[in-house]
């Protein structure tokens, strides 16, 4: 079992995240960044500033165990790619490396997507996954993609490689889109979900793929149709899940053919969807996080620092 007091931070495009991982158990904190009613996101310039606002207060509501911080992990990019930068990730990794100094501990740099994923390994108790080939999904607002993720043991801990995304719109995306136009707040999944599963309504979705890629653009299109036809919000909503579920079985079936029966994880906020969860699970028999450690938080960069401090010999 761990020793070492691990602190974990994430400023994602939707949430200011702060996370300890102390003996074995994460204390999580975490607020959404304010979205005006009606807007459907943030540019990335009110992002910072609402992280430079928010960081502070949701690192003090950790309490005085901050102090005894011995490593620190954060996310300072969207995803495990060269190209891959968001100017948000850089006030978590400003805060990191001030705190890293301040307290004598190493900071280790992790993409937020690796946070997503060992953030759900974690909350399922399937940490042991790290250690083998496995098909991570990750389903937001910002990303809709599935990577092979494998073992690596110079840092990393794992790597991961992109086998299927969408071609345009992200699920996430998607259903904020449908959210605020039926008038849901943003981000919209938490509200959208109850509202499809009121739905008495058996709906027929079909995927538009290519090859393992889905295009969910159509989808939107799809929805705000009915909405101005009239249509009741519970179907509304039910047809926008119904089809962004559709794609992600499409996806996962094609992955499946290609590289055999990998187990499969969901991480990311949409992974939080009551709908998608069931047909996954009973499916392919998917590995989902409890919805808080799925949608945006900064416990997979606390156990990503703390397994690279101290090894795989440690157990959660």
């Amino acid at each position: 079992m761990p020793e070492t007091v691990s602190l974990g931070l994430d400023t994602s495009n939707y949430t200011t995240s702060a996370a300890l991982l102390q003996n074995s158990e994460i204390h999580s904190r975490g607020r959404l960044l304010p979205v005006k009613a009606g807007e459907i996101g943030l540019r990335q310039s009110d992002a910072v500033f609402h992280h430079t606002r928010q960081l502070p207060q949701v690192v003090a509501e950790l309490g005085g165990a901050v102090q005894d911080v011995r490593v620190i992990g954060v996310s300072d990019r969207p995803r495990d790619a060269e190209d891959s930068y968001m100017p948000c990730f850089l006030v978590g990794l400003g805060a990191a490396e001030m705190l890293g100094q301040a307290l004598g501990a190493p900071v280790h740099r992790f993409s937020h997507q690796q946070g997503h994923i060992a953030a759900a390994l974690y909350s399922a108790g399937r940490l042991a996954l790290l250690e083998r080939p496995f098909i991570a999904f990750h389903l937001s607002g910002g990303t809709t993609e599935a990577v092979l993720a494998e073992p690596e043991r110079s840092g990393k801990i794992f790597t991961t490689r992109l086998a299927a995304r969408s071609l345009d719109l992200k699920a996430g995306q998607v259903i904020d889109r449908v959210g605020v136009l039926l008038g849901l707040p943003f981000p919209a999944g938490r509200h959208l979900d109850p509202l499809a599963c009121a739905c008495g309504e058996k709906i027929k979705a079909r995927a538009s793929m290519k090859g393992a890629d889905c295009s969910l653009s159509g989808v939107e299109n799809k929805c705000r149709a009915l909405a101005e036809s009239g249509a009741p919000r519970e179907t509304v909503a039910a047809v926008c899940m119904a089809h962004v579920i559709a794609a992600v079985d499409a996806m996962c079936a094609a992955l499946r053919a290609q590289y055999g029966d990998l187990p499969v994880l969901f991480s990311g906020g949409v992974s939080s969807n009551s709908m998608l969860r069931a047909q996954m699970a009973e499916k392919y028999g998917a590995v989902f996080g409890e919805p808080r450690f799925s949608a945006d938080n900064a416990a997979g960069p606390a156990v990503l620092a703390a397994l690279r401090e101290e090894g795989f010999g440690c157990a959660f």
